[in-house]
């Protein structure tokens, strides 16, 4: 097989594998009802811009909705289990033109291969160019659909600075600190002569757990400050950041969304992922223990409220900390 040759005998043995150990899923009347709809049967060839166990995953249910795959990967990443598990595979840009890692975000490069062969929807997965509204747009002005939220909701909730504004402007409570991006070092002082010790400088556009420093005392804030501002321009391409009080061992309650092109948003119940290393969660566990009831209602009501405010569309995650007196913050919505 050459980089670019389509991997059609292997991928088409493998998805009708794929079919048959999980037979009864497609018998399951949801799907049988989605296959009968006019507008998913136009709809004929999904691409994932991602690699390693997410399209995996995705192929399956494209499958399950007789949707035929594409594969894109790295020169790198040609023997990996995802180009083979797709009913056609593409390499991304030539030999040595991309990194790794360059080569998922190549987005130009990855709409070409979709519309070379006639590819209908683009999934991004997660992580890599999940959030990037740009690449969103150009899919849509390619004539694809991307299978995720609107570009314009991407804008509204792709950073934590604006996520954090449309709260406030929702009447949703979110943690006291900066109501905007910090640029000086003397609104940091201003916030901690307000609020005290510990705070959190975060990173406007971080996400995976990086780009967060807790301050715990005056003599390191200038310093935690100056090397935010620069880790978070190295690790994400802007060194935007914005400061919160930091609370000490609060729960961290999420609440999947699910939004329609109608307006229409449901909530599928909380989880709580307040078992973490490193910011970065370990174990989810759902429903969340111990949580009253009038604190889980409000939360959920509070997370479509925001949803609906952007008009969201397709899966997302709003997040919220929960303190121990069981009074909950926003902190963000992550609209993948």
């Amino acid at each position: 097989m050459t980089d670019t040759q389509t991997d059609n005998s292997a991928g088409q043995s493998n998805g009708q594998q794929e079919q048959g150990h999980d037979h009864h899923v497609t018998k399951d009347s949801v799907h049988q009802r989605l296959r009968a709809n006019s507008s998913i049967m136009q709809l004929k060839k999904i691409l994932v811009a991602n690699r390693g166990e997410i399209p995996i995953r995705i192929f399956r249910t494209a499958h399950e909705l007789s949707l035929q795959t594409v594969a894109v990967f790295s020169y790198e990443d040609r023997l990996s289990m995802h180009r083979q598990k797709a009913d056609e595979a593409y390499v991304i840009g030539k030999r040595g033109q991309y990194t790794p890692v360059q080569a998922y975000l190549a987005g130009d490069e990855i709409i070409k291969i979709a519309k070379q062969h006639d590819v209908n929807l683009i999934h991004p997965g997660y992580g890599f160019l999940s959030e990037n509204a740009e690449f969103a747009r150009n899919i849509e002005a390619a004539g694809l659909i991307f299978v995720g939220p609107s570009p314009e909701t991407i804008d509204a909730l792709g950073d934590k600075v604006s996520a954090r504004t449309l709260a406030m402007k929702c009447k949703v409570p979110v943690v006291p600190g900066t109501e905007g991006p910090v640029e000086k070092f003397e609104d940091v002082k201003k916030l901690t002569d307000e609020y005290g010790f510990p705070i959190i400088i975060k990173a406007a556009f971080g996400g995976g757990g990086r780009g967060m420093r807790v301050v715990r005392e005056q003599a390191s804030l200038k310093d935690s400050f100056e090397r935010a501002t620069s880790e978070a321009k190295s690790a994400f391409g802007n060194g935007t950041v914005f400061v919160e009080r930091f609370l000490d061992k609060p729960k961290h309650i999420e609440v999947q969304l699910l939004g329609d092109n109608h307006g229409n948003v449901v909530h599928l119940y909380e989880r709580d992922c307040s078992v973490q290393r490193r910011h970065q969660k370990v174990v989810e566990l759902a429903p969340a223990k111990d949580l009253p009831v009038e604190t889980r209602d409000a939360i959920l009501n509070d997370a479509v409220k925001l949803a609906q405010s952007v008009n969201y569309r397709n899966s997302g995650t709003a997040e919220f900390l929960v303190d121990q007196q069981n009074r909950y913050y926003f902190i963000e919505i992550n609209p993948r």
